[in-house]
Protein backbone atom coordinates (compact mmCIF):
# COMPACT_ATOMS: atom_id res chain seq x y z
CA UNK A 1 0.00 0.00 0.00
CA UNK A 2 1.20 3.39 -0.61
CA UNK A 3 0.45 6.65 0.19
CA UNK A 4 -2.30 7.77 -2.14
CA UNK A 5 -3.83 4.16 -1.07
CA UNK A 6 -3.69 5.25 2.54
CA UNK A 7 -5.08 8.89 1.76
CA UNK A 8 -7.59 7.23 -0.32
CA UNK A 9 -8.85 4.86 2.72
CA UNK A 10 -8.10 7.44 5.23
CA UNK A 11 -11.03 9.39 3.44
CA UNK A 12 -13.15 6.78 2.73
CA UNK A 13 -13.15 5.64 6.41
CA UNK A 14 -13.44 9.38 7.82
CA UNK A 15 -16.89 10.09 5.77
CA UNK A 16 -17.86 7.09 6.02
CA UNK A 17 -18.10 7.21 9.60
CA UNK A 18 -18.83 11.48 9.20
CA UNK A 19 -22.11 10.51 7.12
CA UNK A 20 -23.20 7.06 9.82
CA UNK A 21 -23.29 9.44 12.48
CA UNK A 22 -25.40 11.81 11.13
CA UNK A 23 -27.71 9.50 9.99
CA UNK A 24 -27.79 8.04 13.07
CA UNK A 25 -28.28 11.37 15.09
CA UNK A 26 -31.26 11.34 12.24
CA UNK A 27 -32.62 8.28 13.52
CA UNK A 28 -31.92 6.33 10.63
CA UNK A 29 -32.09 2.80 12.01
CA UNK A 30 -29.54 0.89 9.78
CA UNK A 31 -27.20 4.05 10.68
CA UNK A 32 -27.36 2.77 14.10
CA UNK A 33 -26.66 -0.43 13.77
CA UNK A 34 -22.59 0.93 13.34
CA UNK A 35 -22.71 3.92 15.86
CA UNK A 36 -22.35 4.04 19.58
CA UNK A 37 -24.02 4.32 21.75
CA UNK A 38 -26.78 2.43 19.95
CA UNK A 39 -24.75 -0.65 18.29
CA UNK A 40 -24.62 -1.79 21.82
CA UNK A 41 -28.03 -3.41 21.60
CA UNK A 42 -28.88 -3.81 18.05
CA UNK A 43 -31.79 -5.80 19.33
CA UNK A 44 -33.68 -2.94 20.04
CA UNK A 45 -33.37 -1.37 16.58
CA UNK A 46 -34.48 -4.88 15.12
CA UNK A 47 -37.45 -4.64 16.76
CA UNK A 48 -38.35 -1.19 15.77
CA UNK A 49 -37.92 -2.30 11.88
CA UNK A 50 -40.15 -5.04 12.69
CA UNK A 51 -42.98 -2.81 12.97
CA UNK A 52 -42.87 -2.56 9.51
CA UNK A 53 -43.30 -5.92 8.51
CA UNK A 54 -41.89 -5.77 5.67
CA UNK A 55 -38.25 -4.45 3.68
CA UNK A 56 -37.71 -1.22 4.90
CA UNK A 57 -35.51 1.23 3.03
CA UNK A 58 -32.59 2.85 4.89
CA UNK A 59 -31.14 6.94 3.99
CA UNK A 60 -27.47 5.15 3.43
CA UNK A 61 -29.09 3.64 0.63
CA UNK A 62 -30.15 0.07 1.03
CA UNK A 63 -33.36 -2.24 1.99
CA UNK A 64 -33.50 -4.19 5.04
CA UNK A 65 -34.96 -7.02 5.97
CA UNK A 66 -35.78 -7.58 9.54
CA UNK A 67 -38.05 -10.13 9.52
CA UNK A 68 -37.82 -14.14 9.64
CA UNK A 69 -40.31 -14.22 6.48
CA UNK A 70 -38.51 -11.63 4.51
CA UNK A 71 -34.67 -12.68 5.63
CA UNK A 72 -35.99 -16.47 4.34
CA UNK A 73 -36.69 -14.69 1.36
CA UNK A 74 -34.31 -13.06 0.08
CA UNK A 75 -30.85 -15.57 1.00
CA UNK A 76 -33.54 -18.72 -0.95
CA UNK A 77 -33.96 -16.13 -3.88
CA UNK A 78 -31.37 -16.92 -7.12
CA UNK A 79 -32.40 -12.98 -8.01
CA UNK A 80 -30.19 -12.37 -5.54
CA UNK A 81 -26.64 -12.36 -4.88
CA UNK A 82 -23.45 -11.30 -3.20
CA UNK A 83 -22.13 -9.29 -6.05
CA UNK A 84 -23.24 -6.14 -8.37
CA UNK A 85 -24.01 -7.51 -12.19
CA UNK A 86 -21.00 -6.10 -12.95
CA UNK A 87 -19.42 -8.81 -11.32
CA UNK A 88 -17.43 -6.15 -8.66
CA UNK A 89 -18.64 -6.37 -5.31
CA UNK A 90 -20.89 -3.82 -3.50
CA UNK A 91 -18.57 -3.39 -0.19
CA UNK A 92 -14.63 -2.96 -0.09
CA UNK A 93 -13.01 -3.40 3.39
CA UNK A 94 -13.78 0.02 4.85
CA UNK A 95 -17.63 -0.87 4.29
CA UNK A 96 -17.67 1.30 1.20
CA UNK A 97 -18.06 1.38 -1.86
CA UNK A 98 -15.34 -0.17 -3.85
CA UNK A 99 -13.46 1.88 -6.05
CA UNK A 100 -10.49 1.33 -8.82
CA UNK A 101 -7.07 0.36 -7.22
CA UNK A 102 -8.95 -0.81 -3.30
CA UNK A 103 -7.02 -3.12 -2.20
CA UNK A 104 -8.46 -6.44 -2.51
CA UNK A 105 -10.86 -8.17 0.05
CA UNK A 106 -9.22 -11.05 2.18
CA UNK A 107 -12.75 -12.70 1.12
CA UNK A 108 -13.10 -11.53 -2.30
CA UNK A 109 -11.77 -15.09 -3.63
CA UNK A 110 -13.78 -17.33 -1.40
CA UNK A 111 -17.33 -18.94 -1.26
CA UNK A 112 -18.80 -15.14 0.44
CA UNK A 113 -17.78 -13.30 -2.60
CA UNK A 114 -19.01 -15.62 -5.41
CA UNK A 115 -22.03 -15.55 -7.10
CA UNK A 116 -22.80 -19.22 -9.05
CA UNK A 117 -21.28 -20.71 -10.87
CA UNK A 118 -18.38 -20.14 -9.58
CA UNK A 119 -19.94 -20.54 -6.30
CA UNK A 120 -21.13 -23.92 -6.67
CA UNK A 121 -18.18 -25.04 -8.18
CA UNK A 122 -16.13 -24.11 -5.01
CA UNK A 123 -18.60 -25.15 -2.49
CA UNK A 124 -18.83 -28.74 -4.00
CA UNK A 125 -15.48 -29.02 -3.11
CA UNK A 126 -15.10 -28.50 0.61
CA UNK A 127 -18.99 -29.79 1.33
CA UNK A 128 -17.84 -33.39 1.37
CA UNK A 129 -15.61 -32.49 4.63
CA UNK A 130 -18.58 -31.36 6.42
CA UNK A 131 -20.89 -34.03 6.11
CA UNK A 132 -23.00 -35.60 8.69
CA UNK A 133 -20.78 -38.88 8.89
CA UNK A 134 -17.29 -36.62 9.10
CA UNK A 135 -17.95 -34.11 11.37
CA UNK A 136 -19.32 -36.95 14.10
CA UNK A 137 -15.70 -38.63 12.89
CA UNK A 138 -14.41 -35.38 14.40
CA UNK A 139 -16.46 -35.64 17.84
CA UNK A 140 -13.69 -37.30 19.91
CA UNK A 141 -10.65 -34.93 19.02
CA UNK A 142 -13.14 -31.88 19.68
CA UNK A 143 -13.67 -33.50 22.93
CA UNK A 144 -9.99 -34.64 23.86
CA UNK A 145 -8.81 -30.81 22.47
CA UNK A 146 -12.18 -29.00 24.84
CA UNK A 147 -10.65 -31.53 27.79
CA UNK A 148 -7.26 -30.46 27.45
CA UNK A 149 -7.85 -26.69 27.09
CA UNK A 150 -10.08 -27.30 30.18
CA UNK A 151 -7.00 -28.87 32.18
CA UNK A 152 -5.51 -25.77 32.05
CA UNK A 153 -8.00 -23.39 33.14
CA UNK A 154 -7.71 -22.08 36.99
CA UNK A 155 -11.75 -21.95 37.39
CA UNK A 156 -11.23 -21.73 40.89
CA UNK A 157 -9.31 -18.10 41.01
CA UNK A 158 -11.24 -16.80 38.11
CA UNK A 159 -10.21 -16.99 34.51
CA UNK A 160 -10.85 -15.89 31.02
CA UNK A 161 -13.19 -17.69 28.98
CA UNK A 162 -12.78 -16.23 25.46
CA UNK A 163 -8.41 -16.45 25.99
CA UNK A 164 -8.19 -19.66 27.61
CA UNK A 165 -10.95 -21.58 25.52
CA UNK A 166 -13.57 -20.01 23.47
CA UNK A 167 -10.73 -19.20 21.42
CA UNK A 168 -8.01 -21.85 21.15
CA UNK A 169 -10.99 -24.46 20.61
CA UNK A 170 -12.08 -23.68 17.20
CA UNK A 171 -8.45 -22.59 16.71
CA UNK A 172 -7.13 -25.84 17.46
CA UNK A 173 -9.81 -28.39 15.52
CA UNK A 174 -9.12 -26.05 12.48
CA UNK A 175 -5.70 -26.76 12.91
CA UNK A 176 -5.99 -30.40 12.91
CA UNK A 177 -8.38 -30.78 10.23
CA UNK A 178 -6.17 -28.50 7.73
CA UNK A 179 -3.05 -30.93 9.19
CA UNK A 180 -1.33 -27.24 9.86
CA UNK A 181 2.57 -28.24 10.76
CA UNK A 182 2.90 -28.13 14.56
CA UNK A 183 6.12 -25.26 13.67
CA UNK A 184 3.61 -23.22 12.10
CA UNK A 185 0.67 -23.78 14.53
CA UNK A 186 1.26 -20.38 16.55
CA UNK A 187 2.12 -17.98 13.54
CA UNK A 188 -0.96 -19.22 11.97
CA UNK A 189 -3.43 -18.71 14.68
CA UNK A 190 -2.43 -15.56 15.02
CA UNK A 191 -3.02 -14.68 11.60
CA UNK A 192 -6.54 -16.46 11.59
CA UNK A 193 -7.24 -13.92 14.41
CA UNK A 194 -6.10 -10.39 12.74
CA UNK A 195 -8.13 -11.66 9.78
CA UNK A 196 -11.13 -12.22 11.73
CA UNK A 197 -11.54 -8.60 11.72
CA UNK A 198 -12.14 -9.05 7.78
CA UNK A 199 -15.71 -9.57 8.52
CA UNK A 200 -16.09 -6.60 10.25
CA UNK A 201 -14.01 -4.39 7.97
CA UNK A 202 -11.44 -2.02 8.49
CA UNK A 203 -11.43 0.58 11.29
CA UNK A 204 -7.72 2.59 9.94
CA UNK A 205 -4.94 2.80 7.84
CA UNK A 206 -2.69 0.53 10.29
CA UNK A 207 -5.38 -2.08 10.72
CA UNK A 208 -5.41 -2.20 7.34
CA UNK A 209 -1.83 -2.98 6.79
CA UNK A 210 -1.63 -5.18 9.92
CA UNK A 211 -4.78 -7.24 7.84
CA UNK A 212 -3.02 -6.82 4.24
CA UNK A 213 0.30 -8.47 6.08
CA UNK A 214 -1.49 -11.16 7.41
CA UNK A 215 -3.85 -11.68 4.48
CA UNK A 216 -0.33 -12.54 2.32
CA UNK A 217 1.57 -14.09 5.05
CA UNK A 218 -1.19 -16.91 5.25
CA UNK A 219 -1.26 -16.99 1.02
CA UNK A 220 2.25 -17.71 1.33
CA UNK A 221 2.01 -20.31 4.06
CA UNK A 222 -1.38 -21.98 2.58
CA UNK A 223 1.07 -21.84 -1.20
CA UNK A 224 3.65 -23.82 0.26
CA UNK A 225 1.40 -26.04 1.85
CA UNK A 226 -0.89 -26.42 -0.98
CA UNK A 227 2.39 -27.44 -3.14
CA UNK A 228 3.35 -30.10 -0.60
CA UNK A 229 0.15 -31.62 0.12
CA UNK A 230 -0.23 -32.20 -3.80
CA UNK A 231 3.03 -33.72 -3.92
CA UNK A 232 2.58 -35.83 -0.83
CA UNK A 233 -1.32 -35.95 0.20
CA UNK A 234 -2.16 -36.94 3.41
CA UNK A 235 -5.71 -37.75 5.17
CA UNK A 236 -6.36 -34.50 5.97
CA UNK A 237 -8.73 -31.72 4.34
CA UNK A 238 -6.39 -29.47 2.71
CA UNK A 239 -4.46 -32.22 1.03
CA UNK A 240 -8.27 -33.00 -0.52
CA UNK A 241 -8.46 -29.60 -1.92
CA UNK A 242 -5.03 -29.60 -3.19
CA UNK A 243 -5.71 -32.65 -4.91
CA UNK A 244 -8.40 -30.72 -6.98
CA UNK A 245 -6.44 -27.88 -7.80
CA UNK A 246 -5.47 -27.41 -11.77
CA UNK A 247 -7.62 -30.43 -12.39
CA UNK A 248 -10.77 -31.33 -13.75
CA UNK A 249 -13.05 -31.64 -10.92
CA UNK A 250 -16.36 -32.27 -12.77
CA UNK A 251 -16.49 -32.10 -16.91
CA UNK A 252 -15.85 -29.27 -17.83
CA UNK A 253 -14.82 -27.45 -14.13
CA UNK A 254 -11.20 -26.72 -12.86
CA UNK A 255 -10.34 -25.60 -9.71
CA UNK A 256 -7.16 -22.91 -9.65
CA UNK A 257 -4.86 -23.20 -6.58
CA UNK A 258 -5.50 -19.27 -5.86
CA UNK A 259 -9.19 -20.45 -5.25
CA UNK A 260 -8.07 -23.42 -3.03
CA UNK A 261 -6.07 -21.30 -1.01
CA UNK A 262 -8.42 -18.81 -0.55
CA UNK A 263 -11.10 -21.46 0.65
CA UNK A 264 -8.52 -22.85 2.57
CA UNK A 265 -8.07 -18.75 4.40
CA UNK A 266 -12.18 -18.99 4.31
CA UNK A 267 -12.41 -22.13 6.29
CA UNK A 268 -9.81 -20.95 8.73
CA UNK A 269 -11.57 -17.87 9.76
CA UNK A 270 -15.16 -18.96 9.61
CA UNK A 271 -13.78 -21.41 11.71
CA UNK A 272 -12.54 -19.02 14.63
CA UNK A 273 -14.81 -16.38 14.22
CA UNK A 274 -18.27 -18.16 14.49
CA UNK A 275 -17.25 -20.87 17.39
CA UNK A 276 -15.75 -19.05 19.77
CA UNK A 277 -17.93 -16.26 19.82
CA UNK A 278 -21.05 -18.57 19.79
CA UNK A 279 -19.35 -20.46 22.88
CA UNK A 280 -19.09 -16.96 24.54
CA UNK A 281 -22.47 -15.87 23.93
CA UNK A 282 -24.23 -19.08 25.33
CA UNK A 283 -22.21 -19.11 28.61
CA UNK A 284 -23.39 -15.47 28.82
CA UNK A 285 -26.88 -15.69 28.17
CA UNK A 286 -26.83 -18.55 31.04
CA UNK A 287 -24.94 -16.70 33.45
CA UNK A 288 -27.77 -13.20 32.52
CA UNK A 289 -30.44 -16.09 33.18
CA UNK A 290 -29.60 -18.70 35.96
CA UNK A 291 -32.73 -20.41 36.10
CA UNK A 292 -31.64 -21.61 32.43
CA UNK A 293 -28.21 -22.38 33.37
CA UNK A 294 -30.08 -24.42 36.44
CA UNK A 295 -31.39 -26.73 33.79
CA UNK A 296 -28.22 -27.28 32.07
CA UNK A 297 -26.47 -27.75 35.54
CA UNK A 298 -29.04 -30.55 36.07
CA UNK A 299 -28.57 -32.08 32.93
CA UNK A 300 -25.37 -31.08 30.65
CA UNK A 301 -26.79 -33.23 27.92
CA UNK A 302 -28.79 -29.84 27.05
CA UNK A 303 -25.77 -28.43 25.54
CA UNK A 304 -27.09 -29.06 21.91
CA UNK A 305 -29.91 -26.99 22.82
CA UNK A 306 -27.69 -24.11 24.08
CA UNK A 307 -26.58 -23.94 21.10
CA UNK A 308 -29.34 -23.83 18.86
CA UNK A 309 -31.19 -21.30 21.41
CA UNK A 310 -28.13 -19.17 21.10
CA UNK A 311 -28.49 -19.19 17.77
CA UNK A 312 -31.70 -17.93 17.89
CA UNK A 313 -31.61 -15.62 20.75
CA UNK A 314 -28.20 -13.49 20.47
CA UNK A 315 -26.32 -15.11 17.16
CA UNK A 316 -22.35 -14.66 16.72
CA UNK A 317 -22.90 -13.14 12.64
CA UNK A 318 -25.64 -10.50 13.24
CA UNK A 319 -25.67 -9.69 8.98
CA UNK A 320 -25.28 -10.52 5.64
CA UNK A 321 -25.89 -8.63 2.23
CA UNK A 322 -27.46 -9.58 -0.44
CA UNK A 323 -27.52 -7.98 -3.86
CA UNK A 324 -30.34 -8.02 -6.18
CA UNK A 325 -29.46 -9.54 -9.80
CA UNK A 326 -32.58 -8.74 -11.26
CA UNK A 327 -35.43 -6.32 -10.41
CA UNK A 328 -37.31 -8.46 -7.07
CA UNK A 329 -40.17 -7.85 -4.94
CA UNK A 330 -39.71 -8.50 -1.46
CA UNK A 331 -41.86 -7.83 1.66
CA UNK A 332 -44.69 -5.48 -0.42
CA UNK A 333 -41.54 -3.38 -1.63
CA UNK A 334 -39.96 -3.32 -5.04
CA UNK A 335 -35.88 -4.32 -5.32
CA UNK A 336 -34.18 -2.54 -8.35
CA UNK A 337 -31.46 -4.43 -9.94
CA UNK A 338 -27.91 -3.72 -8.24
CA UNK A 339 -29.51 -2.65 -5.30
CA UNK A 340 -28.66 -3.99 -2.20
CA UNK A 341 -30.60 -5.67 0.63
CA UNK A 342 -28.92 -5.80 4.43
CA UNK A 343 -30.17 -8.84 5.59
CA UNK A 344 -30.62 -8.81 9.60
CA UNK A 345 -29.83 -12.48 10.91
CA UNK A 346 -30.10 -11.43 14.60
CA UNK A 347 -33.34 -10.08 14.19
CA UNK A 348 -34.85 -13.04 12.40
CA UNK A 349 -34.22 -15.16 16.09
CA UNK A 350 -36.13 -12.33 17.60
CA UNK A 351 -39.21 -12.27 15.00
CA UNK A 352 -42.60 -12.65 17.36
CA UNK A 353 -44.39 -13.73 14.32
CA UNK A 354 -41.66 -17.12 14.72
CA UNK A 355 -41.54 -17.26 18.09
CA UNK A 356 -43.86 -16.66 20.92
CA UNK A 357 -41.67 -14.22 23.84
CA UNK A 358 -39.27 -14.23 21.17
CA UNK A 359 -36.80 -12.10 23.37
CA UNK A 360 -36.45 -14.96 26.06
CA UNK A 361 -34.17 -16.83 26.30
CA UNK A 362 -35.45 -20.18 26.92
CA UNK A 363 -33.84 -23.68 26.83
CA UNK A 364 -37.82 -25.43 26.95
CA UNK A 365 -38.76 -23.44 23.71
CA UNK A 366 -40.28 -25.55 21.39
CA UNK A 367 -38.24 -26.40 18.10
CA UNK A 368 -39.28 -23.78 15.32
CA UNK A 369 -38.34 -23.25 11.68
CA UNK A 370 -34.36 -23.47 10.51
CA UNK A 371 -32.34 -21.30 12.24
CA UNK A 372 -30.63 -18.25 9.73
CA UNK A 373 -27.72 -17.82 12.18
CA UNK A 374 -25.89 -19.70 9.60
CA UNK A 375 -27.82 -17.47 6.56
CA UNK A 376 -29.23 -19.65 4.16
CA UNK A 377 -29.51 -20.38 0.25
CA UNK A 378 -26.50 -21.50 -1.55
CA UNK A 379 -24.52 -19.24 0.66
CA UNK A 380 -25.80 -20.78 3.79
CA UNK A 381 -22.40 -22.04 5.71
CA UNK A 382 -20.60 -24.79 4.91
CA UNK A 383 -18.66 -25.25 8.41
CA UNK A 384 -22.31 -24.77 10.48
CA UNK A 385 -22.34 -28.52 11.45
CA UNK A 386 -18.74 -28.27 12.25
CA UNK A 387 -19.44 -25.14 14.48
CA UNK A 388 -22.77 -26.91 16.02
CA UNK A 389 -20.52 -29.84 17.28
CA UNK A 390 -17.94 -27.45 18.87
CA UNK A 391 -20.32 -25.56 20.47
CA UNK A 392 -22.60 -28.44 21.90
CA UNK A 393 -18.79 -30.27 23.37
CA UNK A 394 -17.33 -27.22 24.49
CA UNK A 395 -20.76 -26.33 26.87
CA UNK A 396 -21.01 -30.13 27.72
CA UNK A 397 -17.65 -30.35 28.70
CA UNK A 398 -17.62 -27.11 30.82
CA UNK A 399 -20.57 -27.16 32.81
CA UNK A 400 -19.69 -30.92 33.69
CA UNK A 401 -16.62 -29.73 35.07
CA UNK A 402 -18.21 -26.82 36.86
CA UNK A 403 -21.72 -26.62 37.19
CA UNK A 404 -21.76 -23.83 39.22
CA UNK A 405 -19.77 -21.44 36.69
CA UNK A 406 -20.37 -18.01 37.52
CA UNK A 407 -19.22 -14.17 36.24
CA UNK A 408 -16.14 -13.46 37.85
CA UNK A 409 -15.54 -9.34 37.09
CA UNK A 410 -16.49 -7.13 33.96
CA UNK A 411 -16.81 -8.81 30.78
CA UNK A 412 -15.80 -6.80 27.78
CA UNK A 413 -17.90 -7.03 24.89
CA UNK A 414 -16.30 -6.83 21.28
CA UNK A 415 -17.98 -3.78 19.91
CA UNK A 416 -18.36 -4.69 16.55
CA UNK A 417 -21.90 -4.97 14.32
CA UNK A 418 -21.56 -7.76 12.13
CA UNK A 419 -19.47 -10.55 14.64
CA UNK A 420 -21.48 -10.11 17.68
CA UNK A 421 -19.17 -11.22 21.22
CA UNK A 422 -16.82 -10.67 24.28
CA UNK A 423 -13.20 -9.99 23.88
CA UNK A 424 -13.22 -10.65 27.14
CA UNK A 425 -15.69 -13.06 30.17
CA UNK A 426 -14.17 -13.66 32.87
CA UNK A 427 -15.53 -16.48 35.22
CA UNK A 428 -14.87 -18.60 38.25
CA UNK A 429 -15.94 -22.05 39.64
CA UNK A 430 -18.42 -20.68 42.11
Amino acid sequence: MGLRADLRTTRQLTLLRAGTLGLALAGDPVARLFQAPWKADPYATYARLRCDRGLTWSRSGLWVASTYADAHDVLRDRGFGVRLSSGAQPFDVTGGPVHEGTEPNVLELSLLGLDPPDHGRLRRLATPAFSARRIEALRPTVEATADRLLDRLDVRRGTDLVAGFASPLPVAVISDLLAIPAADAQQFAAWGHTLGAALDGVTSVPHQRRMLRAQTDLRVLFERLVDERRRDPGDDLLSRLASAAESEVRPGEHVTVDEVVSLAQLLLLAGFETTTNLIGNAVRALHQHPEQQELVREDPGLAARVVTETLRHDPPVQLTARVAHEPRTVGGQQVRRDQVVLVLLGSTGRDEAEHEDADDFDLTRPEGRDTLAFSGGAHYCVGAPLARLEGEVALRRLFERWPHLAPAGRAVERGTTVIRGWRRLPVRAA
